[in-house]
């Protein structure tokens, strides 16, 4: 962790833990165990699936192992944003029919539900507020892609969104130059930390044995290897995300994507005077180089974006230093958003980085014959879609164990689903620097054009990166 001259900490995990505390860190394994389960991951998939494994079948032997501690990854470093997206909807609605990616977008509204009645069920503070999300447009571009964005989601049944001009959107948030926003009301703003926090002690209080400074080498069928000892179970889980490539045999499976953020000092009530921002949705645009964004518990702005997307080699990064560059980038992203804050300062700056699969499709999925399962490519989306691929994972387990049938959730397109691997190095490398730069040099275009249609280069970045 550092400070610059202008006192903005960098890393130190994130701003999230700089504010609620670093975790006294539990026991690492203690030598070669035997268990029923055992999760290799201490994010919010690994947790929510010991979660609700333990409640289903509280007999349960379940062991999770996390490399450094519950949370370090991207469930201590995201944006805070409760809500219904998953990657790679579309795609399965090619693969499976337009019906069955509605019944995925249902669940994933109502996971939006669950994870608010499960922290009041367990009764901790997770900075929970209930505000939808408002996703702004700025360009002419942008309000096309927003319009047709909104009719696409209409069309997955989400009928309680609403569509808003350039007034209304200023009477929710003023947004500089915002022409039009979507707002839907399946979504809040959370505190990550606690949420990471809370949701760990739970899982302990359960029963479930948690070890942290216990860095998984190898996950082979019927075990997990650590260097302090293997737990062997008839069902070993990787609940790894971002870190997934640095588990032996799986250095292309998923791309660590960088993304990172920054957070301000808490504004003064004139700041938010001339913010609005009263109903604390969070907050996107429909830029291709996107920005996502929410008004913290403490009355900050944390904003954040791609900054250096990829590191070669799918190396991830130092407990959360950012590039200077990238929050002076951020800074101008919040300024351009909010002129009235041009005298603002920036207390904080981090990054992680989140999995991406090569067609860039979120995934859950149990190797029956092996006993090996897998949940995650959330592509950034991962805050509420973690705990869907957890009770999805749950109910698997429990198929495949003969304690419980079929289920909505196994029913759903995106368990088993394959796909490719990345390329190898240097191409990776190339193609996701390409992409991040096309997509840049296709906002500023819009920008500058203020032509209704989206920049023919965004198109060009989509088939490099294989949505489309």
């Amino acid at each position: 962790m550092s400070s610059s001259a202008s006192g903005v900490v960098n890393g130190g995990i994130s701003f999230w833990y700089a504010d609620d505390g670093l975790p006294a860190v539990r026991e690492p394994l203690a030598g070669d165990v035997s268990r029923d389960v055992v999760i290799v991951g201490g994010g919010y998939t690994g947790l929510w699936t010991a979660y609700y494994l333990k409640k289903a079948v509280p007999g349960l032997r379940i062991t999770v192992l996390e490399q450094r501690f519950c949370g370090y990854g991207a469930s201590g470093r995201n944006g805070g944003w409760l809500y219904n997206g998953v990657a790679g909807r579309d795609r399965y609605a090619k693969l499976h029919g337009h019906e069955a990616a509605v019944r995925l977008q249902r669940a994933m509204n109502d996971t939006v539900d669950e994870v608010v009645r499960a922290v009041a069920e367990e009764g901790f503070d997770a900075g929970v507020h209930r505000g939808g999300v408002l996703e702004v447009a700025r360009t002419p571009a942008q309000l096309a892609r927003l319009k047709e964005f909104h009719a696409h989601e209409l069309s997955y049944g989400e009928h309680d969104r609403e569509l808003y001009g350039a007034r209304e959107t200023a009477e929710r948030v003023r947004v500089a130059g915002a022409v039009g926003s979507a707002w839907t009301p399946h979504g809040a703003r959370v505190h990550p930390v606690r949420l990471v926090k809370g949701l760990a002690a739970a899982v302990e209080a359960l029963g479930v044995d948690v070890r942290e400074s216990t860095p998984v080498t190898e996950i082979l069928p019927g075990r997990a290897v650590t260097p302090y000892g293997t737990v062997r179970a008839p069902y070993v889980l990787r609940c790894t995300e971002g870190f997934t490539a640095a588990l032996k045999g799986e250095r292309r499976t998923w791309l660590p994507m960088n993304s990172s953020m920054i957070a301000t000092e808490p504004l003064t009530e004139e700041q938010w005077a001339a913010v609005g921002w009263e109903g604390r949705e969070a907050l996107g645009d429909m830029a291709h180089a996107y920005m996502y964004a929410q008004r913290t518990p403490d009355g900050r702005i944390a904003l954040g974006g791609r900054g250096v997307p990829y590191r070669f080699g799918s190396r991830t990064d130092n407990d959360g230093q950012t590039q200077p560059g990238t929050a002076r980038a951020l800074r101008e992203i919040l300024v351009g958003f909010f002129p009235a804050l041009a005298g603002v300062r920036v207390a904080h700056a981090w990054s992680g980085v989140l999995g991406v699969p090569r067609d860039w499709c979120a995934t859950v999925t149990l190797d029956r014959a092996a006993g090996v399962g897998w949940a995650g490519g959330y592509v950034g989306s991962g805050v509420a879609t973690a705990n869907l691929a957890a009770r999805t994972l749950r109910d698997l387990v429990l198929l495949d164990s003969g304690q419980s049938g079929r289920t909505a959730l196994t029913d759903l397109p995106w368990v088993g689903h394959k796909v490719r691997r990345w390329e190898p190095e240097p191409l990776r490398w190339l193609g996701v620097q390409g992409m991040y730069a096309t997509y840049r040099a296709a906002d500023r275009r819009e920008t500058e054009s203020r032509a209704a249609g989206s920049s023919r280069l965004a198109r060009v970045a989509d088939r490099v990166a294989g949505r489309h």
